[in-house]
């Protein structure tokens, strides 16, 4: 990102992506890397967030497949903000996740931090390689692949 532009904030995130409470699971944008094709992105993980009632209650965990999800949806950010466009524009669904790996617990109080890059995109798709980390500490991996609904 040039010196020159700012970081999202969540107005904009909203702006680019169309989830809302509860499943936005983007909460900040930390840097882009334009050229790399790049994002680190934060979700704060709250006790109040609405899957710990039945998730292990007695010993709350983020499901996987919603820290999966918290990477896509970086992923969503990324390419929103690298073709010009908003949460008006092509929506993008999760097609495929392949190579996951958990390899920690994500528990309240955790800042879930998700490095997402564009590995390829090939038409309509998009195949990004995720990485979450809590603490510098990864937690899970995943290739993900998204596509867009036609125009």
């Amino acid at each position: 990102m040039s010196q020159e532009q700012t970081l999202p904030d969540i107005a904009q995130i909203r702006a680019l992506i169309p989830h809302r409470y509860p499943f936005l699971l983007v909460d900040k944008v930390v840097s882009i890397d334009f050229e790399n094709r790049r994002i680190v992105a934060r979700k704060n993980v709250s006790i109040n967030e609405p899957f710990f009632l039945g998730h292990f209650p007695e010993q709350p965990i983020m499901p996987g497949v919603l820290i999966i999800e918290a990477m896509a949806q970086a992923g969503g950010v990324l390419t929103q903000l690298t073709l010009g466009r908003d949460a008006q524009s092509k929506l993008f669904y999760m097609v495929k996740v392949d190579n996951v790996r958990f390899s920690d617990k994500v528990v309240p109080g955790d800042v879930l931090e998700m490095h997402v890059e564009i590995k390829r995109v090939i038409r309509n798709m998009a195949v990004y390689d995720c990485k979450a980390f809590v603490d510098g500490r990864i937690v899970a991996c995943a290739e993900v692949m998204c596509a867009g609904t036609r125009e």
